[in-house]
């Protein structure tokens, strides 16, 4: 009797969040890259202008832990596409202000939080479909191939939003984001399903190959019941790793966002590159943090499967923070421009090859709540970059740019030492649930 060939449903749709990954920092960049026309549309001054990312930044923290609980409780399908759908609605909105409006900074500034606070769904509901569908052993390929789509995404947005304004405006380039984003989430919603047992397309193999690897927990996820069940905020709040791997991605989140909101300024205002040698290298960080996040994740699951979670999630963490605070520390300081930027985007290529661990940690945590843990975890690295947008400027004027990397780079070393004291196998917030039930 012939065995029915194994089905790679689970790789699809994987690959299909990478590209909904990459839609939502299209939706975060297109902002920067079209700035100028917007704020010379509105009169905005720099410090005004400068608000509206802080609106967005404010809207996607707050609403990191909410939107986990969303994905736990009402499932990634369904929830992604609600929020694909926002994005797009927002997006187009943020050009729809018109000229004559009395107030448009508030209202772009309105327009801005509540994009962010629907972007904020994006990866702890990518997480929750990861502690559903993805054996432990693959996840870090897994969140890598995910958060692939954050240097794809960015790296795209200057080429297609800046063709887009010279044919037809900067307003047009926002809606032309807002129908692309709606686009693949209609893909999604028709492609995707909560569990792999709802997938007709899942082979009998798969789903065995699924179940087998599911581990602390997560099997549990797979009964309609446990949807309604509400997360264990005691255990969650009280979780010594949590608070771990928190604080090193808020150390994480810093030192990333100073590449997504200073790094094109800081290469042509400060290393003094032309318009088009900005452009070319301020790709570069982007670029790396393409190619790392799915090579980290692929290492960091073979690692694991050959000498355990500590080695592979813990290990790999720890070396690759540490690794981009010497790349951040000695590109600061080297004196030709163009070779700064290239160490400097090493910095960010090593900096991602440990956003795989993160993730993979975090769904292990939470198992059936994955999505509330890895919001929670997410926020902090949210506050980090909230904090970067205001901070890396002010030390940046008071005691140089230089001073300003080797903050991150220091924050770099507290993230990786984090790292060292977590313990990736023990049973915390995923075992509640499977000693409730």
């Amino acid at each position: 009797m012939n065995q029915e060939p194994a089905s790679r449903v689970r790789w699809f749709l994987i690959g299909w969040l990478f590209v909904l990954s990459a839609v939502a920092f299209l939706d975060r960049v297109n902002l920067s890259i079209a700035g100028s026309s917007l704020s010379a549309e509105y009169h905005l001054s720099n410090v005004q202008f400068g608000l509206l990312s802080t609106a967005l930044l404010i809207g996607y923290t707050l609403f990191q832990t909410p939107a986990g609980w969303l994905a736990d409780r009402f499932g990634p399908r369904r929830v992604l596409t609600a929020a694909v759908l926002w994005w797009g609605v927002f997006t187009a909105l943020t050009a729809a202000v018109p000229r004559s409006i009395a107030t448009p900074l508030l209202a772009l500034i309105a327009i801005r939080f509540l994009l962010g606070s629907g972007e904020a769904i994006m990866y702890p509901a990518s997480n929750q479909f990861v502690s559903r569908w993805i054996p432990t052993q693959e996840r870090g390929a897994a969140s890598g191939v995910i958060f692939a789509g954050v240097g794809v995404g960015s790296g795209l947005s200057p080429f297609l939003v800046t063709y887009t304004m010279a044919h037809h405006g900067w307003r047009f380039s926002f809606w032309a984001c807002a129908m692309i984003g709606c686009a693949v989430g209609a893909v999604w919603y028709l492609a995707a399903r909560d569990t792999p047992q709802q997938h007709s397309r899942v082979s009998h193999l798969e789903l065995t190959k699924i179940q087998s690897g599911l581990t602390l927990g997560a099997l549990v996820v797979q009964t309609d019941t446990t949807f309604k069940a509400s997360p264990p905020w005691t255990k969650i709040l009280t979780s010594r790793d949590l608070w771990l791997v928190t604080a090193s991605y808020f150390c994480y989140g810093y030192v990333a966002w100073i590449f997504f909101a200073w790094f094109y300024r800081y290469l042509s205002e400060v290393r003094g590159l032309n318009l088009k040698a900005s452009a070319f290298y301020g790709t570069l960080p982007f670029l790396a943090m393409a190619i790392s996040c799915p090579l980290g994740g692929v290492i960091s699951d073979m690692l694991t499967r050959t000498a355990g979670r500590r080695i592979g999630r813990c290990g790999v963490a720890a070396f690759a923070i540490a690794l981009a605070g010497i790349f951040l520390a000695f590109g600061s300081r080297v004196d030709n421009a163009r070779l700064a930027s290239v160490v400097l985007a090493g910095g960010a290529g090593a900096l991602y090859f440990s956003q795989s661990s993160f993730w993979s940690v975090s769904a292990d945590i939470g198992g059936s709540f994955s999505g509330s843990v890895s919001g929670f975890m997410n926020m902090g690295a949210q506050a980090g970059g909230a904090l970067t947008a205001s901070l890396t400027p002010w030390i940046a004027g008071r005691y140089g740019w230089t001073a300003s990397f080797m903050v991150a780079a220091t924050l770099c070393g507290f993230g990786a030492f984090a790292w060292l004291l977590v313990d990736p196998d023990r049973k915390q917030v995923a075992a509640s649930l499977s000693t409730a039930t």
